[in-house]
């Protein structure tokens, strides 16, 4: 059973000099153990990392009523994303210590409608992390009937942060 837990203040958020003084793998399996807590759209958009591997992770998710777009179907903006999460974390399950990464875009391609309330798997497997760039895949797919509801690809950027970098390891002004 997973002790995860969501990020209720900007205190519960690390440090990009703790968040980098491990590997990506390290971490990303840090937030599904509970040592580090998930980020807040995962509980606003109702995911959750379920699996961590080697250049594979798993969320599962469930689109509710909150989003649901103006003709009553779940919004693109959800497909897009959980698909964007599974495959930035799968490029993060590669990047080396004192590395992080960013998506630089991401396209995804829906292949027909979620209902609202079904369970799904969002897989993302990443393809290549390299010294500047990762490339990640993901689909999503219904845990009881095993179709295929959305696929994406995406690029991240790559990079190294320095031992001290003060601008980026403050904590955000309110």
């Amino acid at each position: 059973m997973s002790k995860s837990y969501v990020a209720q203040t900007l205190e519960d958020f690390q440090s990009l000099e703790n968040i980098t003084s491990v590997s990506g793998l390290e971490y990303i399996r840090g937030m599904l153990d509970g040592k580090y807590a998930a980020p807040p759209i995962t509980q606003a958009m109702n995911y959750r990392l379920i699996e961590v591997e080697e250049g594979k992770v798993i969320f599962r998710g469930r689109p509710t009523f909150n989003a649901l777009n103006p003709m009553g179907a779940v919004h693109g903006g959800w497909y897009g994303t959980v698909l964007d999460s599974a495959m930035a974390c799968a490029v993060s399950t590669l990047v080396p210590k004192e590395f992080t990464s960013t998506t630089l875009e991401f396209k995804i391609n829906i292949t027909r409608p979620i209902p609202m309330d079904m369970d799904v798997n969002i897989i993302g497997v990443s393809e290549h992390v390299g010294r500047s760039t990762g490339v990640a895949s993901a689909k999503i797919i219904g845990v009881e009937n095993g179709k295929l509801y959305a696929t994406g690809s995406t690029t991240c950027f790559v990079f190294r942060i320095p031992q001290r970098f003060d601008g980026l390891s403050k904590k955000i002004p309110e």
